[in-house]
């Protein structure tokens, strides 16, 4: 056997392992990434032509139904976003929403709020029915954990939870500005939307979920563990949500 087809081998064994690792969510550009991480240098066409051999792929992704009810009389709050996914500093924009989650027991609703300068899930809460203390708990989490300054921006989409009493006075106490889009727009909350695409594929999808608490234990495992701390995410350089903050933190130190 030769030197290149023995090395060839090496390197599928370390794609297998990152593959499974990563919940078969990472394709090529992904998997060439977190080998040269690992201090593993060879071109992405190796990855590609390895990953084929070995009929290793990215899970595929499908659409879901949406959950946003907007048909209410409650206030509404003005678009302080527009469709500007970025922030230049944690804390300064949180977006939140809500989707549902099949397991043979019933329903199980997730709620969570995303930092868009890192997009780490800051706060989130399951429950067995969308309500507002649903919502409400995810955003009491989310301040909970990270403290953030007054003024800090909460985007949602119109849904009646976020429109609630509950919710709003949730907002006044932490001296949060709301932010809502527009009626039955996905595209103006979709960070959010992004997440809930990737949690469905990545850590549920094809799975046989038979209790809620089996469900939110996948929940806690994917945002906690893998989503927060090793997802890498194309919009922030293919770093994990927590890398980018450090990277952040490491910078107003050296700044200091």
């Amino acid at each position: 056997m030769s030197a290149r087809r023995r090395e060839d081998q090496r390197l599928s064994a370390r794609i297998r392992v990152i593959h499974a690792e990563t919940r078969e969510s990472y394709g090529s550009p992904r998997i060439h990434d977190e080998l040269r991480d690992n201090g593993i240098r060879c071109s992405r066409k190796r990855v590609e032509r390895l990953m084929r051999d070995e009929e290793l792929c990215a899970k595929a992704g499908r659409k879901f139904k949406a959950t946003t009810d907007s048909g209410h009389d409650k206030p509404i709050a003005p678009d302080l976003v527009e469709r500007r996914f970025s922030a230049l500093a944690p804390n300064l924009v949180w977006v939140g929403d809500i989707t549902y989650l099949w397991t043979a027991e019933g329903w199980l609703y997730l709620a969570v709020f995303i930092d868009l300068y890192s997009r780490k899930v800051v706060g989130w809460a399951t429950g067995p029915s969308i309500t507002s203390n649903l919502v409400r708990l995810a955003f009491m989490r989310a301040v909970a954990r990270r403290r953030p300054p007054p003024g800090v921006i909460v985007h949602t989409d119109q849904g009646v939870q976020y429109a609630s009493e509950a919710f709003r006075a949730a907002l006044s106490d932490a001296k949060a500005c709301q932010s809502m889009g527009s009626r039955g727009d996905c595209y103006d909350n979709a960070v959010a939307e992004s997440f809930f695409h990737s949690f469905k594929v990545e850590a549920i999808h094809g799975s046989d979920i038979e209790t809620r608490r089996e469900m939110e234990v996948e929940a806690f495992e994917y945002i906690e563990r893998f989503y927060n701390k090793r997802r890498k995410h194309s919009a922030i350089g293919l770093c994990s949500p927590e890398q980018f903050e450090s990277g952040y933190l490491n910078n107003r130190k050296a700044a200091a």
